[in-house]
């Protein structure tokens, strides 16, 4: 048996917004619940004397994290150096440059020449000699269209079209690594990518634009005997008959709201070839928690804000109170008092919600120095129309149609001014008839 433990989407550095600065150590709280919560899967390693660990990907929320947050991630895995534990590193889609060329964040690494850890920036296959034996690990890093197809190649075809392409290049690619893989040592999938079947959250609306989505028939081939994969933030097992298991551990510490009441954690592996046994660990991260009330039609909503409040166990969580009232109910609302009640928070934000569209309050997300990319604005807005309610999801789909067609018109950048024009044209022209009724409604 071959222990492994796999973990992904470590994120560290984001979500700042949700901590505050910790005067001992002049670092925001978030970061240090990320250090922590890695640290946790790094001691269980340690502890439980793995043979392996799987990184699934997304080290940072980009390519060029600051060098303190570098720092503090790199301290953590230098500890399985000194314990003898080898580790692969996979790139994902968070780790590459916007061009989406290589593992810049991951990189180092490889340069350095760091003992027993493998980057995973190409569909490549690494054998690794561990303690209880060999294991084979074939990575396939988060792929962008540019990464397998030219502008020929797709000339003239629909998202849809092109995404079958991709589809086609790589299954060749895949093929070839799986005839040189020896039939009698474990084997591992290690991927970072879109399942068809997956259930999504945060990760969509933060790679919106980038990638394509593969079918779960390409991961459940007889040579692997464990997929761990990478991307998606919330734990899940895609492949019910365990045959073989196609595990996403989900993310270790929850990036935002949407992930708040999902579980936070990792997976144990006891691996031999032709079977796999798993476990999940979930870790004791920081808790979200959202109070929303409707106050609109109490008699008293001062009072009716401060009963919701005393329902909840606030200490240490971060907290988001969203109410809805109505604009001659403004005055009747005591901020302070709004302030002392969540005080045991961590962090918290309140967001008054009026009824009336014509004295609508500002939303806070949308600031004229937020950096928040235009799906999560969009969802922000949304989830403060309440008459868009009913058709959200069509709306946030048609976005997300309209955004991916950037990914089109960047096969056209080497063409001249008139035929690129002509082709932008023709994508806006195409996306836009689809999607133009719907989002006319905003």
């Amino acid at each position: 048996m071959i222990k492994i433990l796999h973990l992904s989407d470590i994120h560290m550095g984001s979500g700042f917004s949700h901590g505050r600065i910790n005067p001992e150590t002049g670092l925001n709280t978030r970061l240090e619940d990320f250090v922590n919560t890695l640290g946790r899967c790094i001691d269980s390693a340690i502890a439980e004397q793995v043979d392996l660990v799987l990184f699934g990907g997304d080290a940072f929320p980009d390519a060029t994290p600051p060098p303190y947050v570098k720092e503090a991630f790199a301290g953590q895995f230098r500890r399985l150096v000194d314990a003898g534990i080898p580790t692969v590193l996979l790139v994902g889609n968070h780790d590459q440059h916007s061009q989406g060329q290589g593992g810049a964040s991951l990189g180092i690494y490889r340069t350095l020449g760091v003992p027993g850890f493998v980057v995973g920036d190409a569909i490549e296959t690494h054998r690794i000699e561990t303690r209880s034996g060999p294991v084979q690990i074939l990575t396939l890093p988060w792929l962008t269209r540019s990464t397998l197809l030219t502008r020929p190649d797709t000339e003239g075809l629909s998202l849809a079209e092109v995404n079958h392409l991709l589809i086609d290049k790589l299954n060749p690619r895949i093929e070839g690594e799986i005839r040189r893989l020896d039939p009698e040592v474990p084997t591992v999938l290690l991927a970072h990518l879109m399942a068809d079947n997956a259930s999504l959250g945060a990760e969509r609306l933060l790679a919106v634009g980038k990638g394509f989505t593969l079918p779960l028939s390409l991961l459940t081939r007889d040579c692997f005997d464990y997929v761990a994969l990478g991307h998606v933030h919330k734990h899940q097992n895609l492949n019910k008959s365990n045959d073989p298991p196609v595990i996403y551990p989900g993310s270790i510490e929850r990036v935002d709201f949407s992930e708040e009441k999902e579980d936070k954690g990792y997976v144990m592996v006891q691996l031999e070839r032709g079977k796999a046994e798993w476990e999940f660990c979930p870790l004791p991260v920081r808790v979200f928690r959202t109070i929303q009330v409707d106050v609109s039609k109490a008699a008293e909503p001062q009072a009716a804000l401060l009963k919701a409040i005393e329902k909840h166990e606030l200490q240490e969580a971060v907290v988001r109170l969203i109410y809805k009232l109505r604009s001659e109910q403004i005055d009747q609302i005591d901020n302070a008092a709004l302030h002392r009640a969540l005080s045991d928070a961590h962090t918290y934000t309140i967001q008054p919600e009026l009824i009336s569209q014509l004295a609508r309050p500002r939303l806070p997300e949308l600031d004229a120095g937020s950096s928040i990319d235009p799906m999560s604005a969009l969802k922000t807005y949304l989830d403060n129309r309440e008459d868009l309610k009913d058709i959200q999801s069509e709306l946030m789909e048609a976005a997300h149609r309209l955004l991916e067609a950037e990914e089109v018109l960047w096969l056209e950048t080497s063409k001249g001014g008139s035929e690129l024009e002509k082709n932008t044209n023709q994508n806006s022209q195409q996306v836009g008839g689809n999607v133009d009724a719907q989002l006319r409604l905003l």
